[in-house]
């Protein structure tokens, strides 16, 4: 019987400009019938372009098949050479015989189609039946798929979706032809943990009852260990090491599995730097010096506070009266109060649309407060008009969740970092901005090269380090941080995570870390607030929260962390 699919010596290179450009050299992989494979490896590694080779959806040109095959088996028999299969024969087998649930769901999902009369749309494509046979089948994989209440959700557009809903809408989408082999495209990157431990149980169950083959791709290893059978390591377009999850847990063989396996913060003490990729590659097999940063210890009473929040909410109409008059509402905050004391990071965690990101947007007004007081420094913010807000910006400023969408599309990243410089009126020339802006890019690990490219040229970790420099370029004695690592590669999440914290070393700045993974926060943050459906449900220093969790839902995090690496 022959394999659900084989990769055999595939190479693909990409023609630009410049020249030639290998993307991927010499891949060999085989997916068995009812196996979950694990592709894992960082941005940039290979992976992605291994997984749309196999349906042929990368572009030609740029792309080009220089050497290989990929051959496909659906019932075990003579097998197909998907490269040799034309535009039309592949359009038969994609959706229908090997589907795939794509990375981010509100790009993939159409924003003005239904999401019902998506999935209809596929089932309609590959088999032949009516309409109203079509609608009850999509029902059915909303049911399946565990989506609430699925006839409304058939009429529902991808925006009026939270992201985890969406990602089971696209599950649906891929699974509703039962095709042979199932391809994950990190389909659970930037989903809280608790959404993506859901998600990972319902890809295994919905594996085990169709018997279908899986790859699955991932950056995260300690993800691999809950669904997958065998994993393979992709680094710069090889394969690097393969083999069964346990073994390669208990006994990795390559530098860049064990430093993938060890740069996860759940590893580490609170405060300790992490390793990143560079320190193994660099030195073997040896393992790299774990140095730890002396983070300070926050003494409450020889700290003055430097924000106090009273009473404070946020409420969104939800209905309202023809005449325009609210009458219910969505409590984003409800009557929050706490403290943060100057030179502290208080880490705030919860899942997505518990409030964190309204709360932060709050604290500098950038969404309007319903009531409640925000003190900084002694000044109350709620009453400050627009102009005293803008001088007081210079010293609170915000490292947004996605950096791609807050930079500038047209302006140079230089431009854009020097931008607030401009509207302080700080430095009496351009080109004192300019060098400004160049030591900016240098303490994030930049160069000064980099000035005068625009943000499509740069990997995700390096705008999350621009959009650092640029909330660092007016010299803040306050920085919001909202899920500034919770879509990174784990290796490049350990290079922020080092930078930030030598950046509060350098600068003394105070910070609130907004993120939905509680290992991330234990290690970056003094204190602990757990916040769930607007309000508190427990506060404290950061290992007590993380080691002895009072309240059931703050217990209900932790237990959602991947446990393939041992907790420290």
């Amino acid at each position: 019987m022959h394999p659900l699919l084989r990769i055999q010596n595939l190479h693909v290179d990409f023609t630009t400009g410049s020249g030639v450009t290998p993307a991927l050299k010499n891949i060999n992989l085989t997916v068995a019938h009812g196996e979950i494979l694990a592709l894992v490896g960082e941005s940039g590694s290979g992976k992605s372009v291994t997984s749309l080779s196999v349906l042929q959806l990368l572009p030609a040109p740029p792309a080009r098949y220089s050497k290989g095959e990929i051959l496909f088996s659906p019932d075990g028999k003579e097998p197909v050479s998907l490269l040799r299969r034309d535009r039309y024969e592949m359009q038969d087998i994609r959706g229908n015989k090997i589907a795939m649930i794509f990375q981010e769901p509100m790009t993939s999902l159409n924003p003005v189609l239904t999401c019902g009369k998506q999935v209809m749309e596929a089932i309609l494509l590959h088999k032949k039946i009516n309409k109203h046979t079509a609608r009850e089948q999509v029902i059915s994989w909303f049911e399946k798929v565990k989506l609430p209440d699925p006839e409304n959700i058939f009429d529902r557009y991808p925006h009026q979706l939270s992201g985890g809903q969406k990602q089971r809408v696209m599950i649906a989408l891929a699974m509703c032809c039962e095709p042979a082999l199932l391809i994950c495209d990190e389909p659970t990157t930037a989903l809280d943990v608790t959404v993506q431990k859901t998600i990972l149980r319902l890809i295994k169950s919905l594996q085990e009852q169709s018997g279908m083959g899986v790859i699955f791709i991932t950056h995260d290893l300690g993800v691999v260990a809950e669904i997958a059978d065998r994993a393979a390591v992709m680094y710069k377009g090889e394969i690097v090491e393969e083999g069964a999850i346990k073994s390669l847990f208990n006994k990795p063989q390559h530098p860049y599995t064990k430093a993938l396996l060890a740069c996860r913060p759940v590893n580490h003490q609170r405060g300790q730097r992490l390793p990143v990729v560079a320190d193994f590659m660099g030195t073997g097999n040896k393992q790299p010096l774990v140095t730890a940063l002396q983070k300070p210890v926050i003494n409450k009473t020889e700290t003055a506070p430097l924000l106090e929040v009273k009473n404070l909410s946020v409420w969104f109409p939800r209905k309202k009266t023809f005449w325009g008059k609210p009458l219910q509402f969505t409590k984003a905050v409800d009557d929050l109060s706490f403290t943060v004391y100057q030179g502290e990071t208080l880490g705030l965690v919860g899942e997505s649309g518990c409030g964190k990101t309204t709360l932060g947007r709050a604290l500098l007004r950038l969404i309007e407060p319903t009531s409640g007081q925000i003190h900084y420094k002694n000044t109350e913010l709620t009453v400050q008009k627009r102009e005293t807000l803008r001088e007081l910006r210079k010293e609170i400023q915000l490292i947004f969740q996605d950096p791609y969408s807050s930079l500038n599309p047209r302006l140079t990243v230089g431009s854009a970092i020097a931008e607030p410089l401009k509207v302080h009126r700080m430095y009496s020339s351009d080109q004192q901005r300019k060098d400004k802006v160049v030591e900016l890019l240098e303490k994030v690990n930049l160069r000064a090269e980099h000035f005068n490219r625009y943000p499509h040229e740069f990997s995700g970790g390096q705008r999350q380090r621009i959009v650092i420099a640029r909330a660092l370029a007016l010299h803040p004695s306050f920085i919001i941080c909202d899920e500034s690592v919770s879509a990174l590669d784990v290796s490049v999440q350990a290079q922020v995570l080092n930078l930030l914290n030598d950046l509060k070393k350098e600068f003394g700045f105070t910070s609130i870390f907004i993120s939905h993974d509680l290992s991330v926060v234990r290690y970056i943050s003094d204190r602990i607030m757990v916040m769930n459906k607007g309000r508190i449900e427990e506060s404290g220093p950061a290992d007590v929260i993380y080691n002895h969790p009072q309240s059931a839902y703050t217990k209900q995090l932790i237990a959602a962390i991947p446990k393939g690496v041992s907790q420290s």
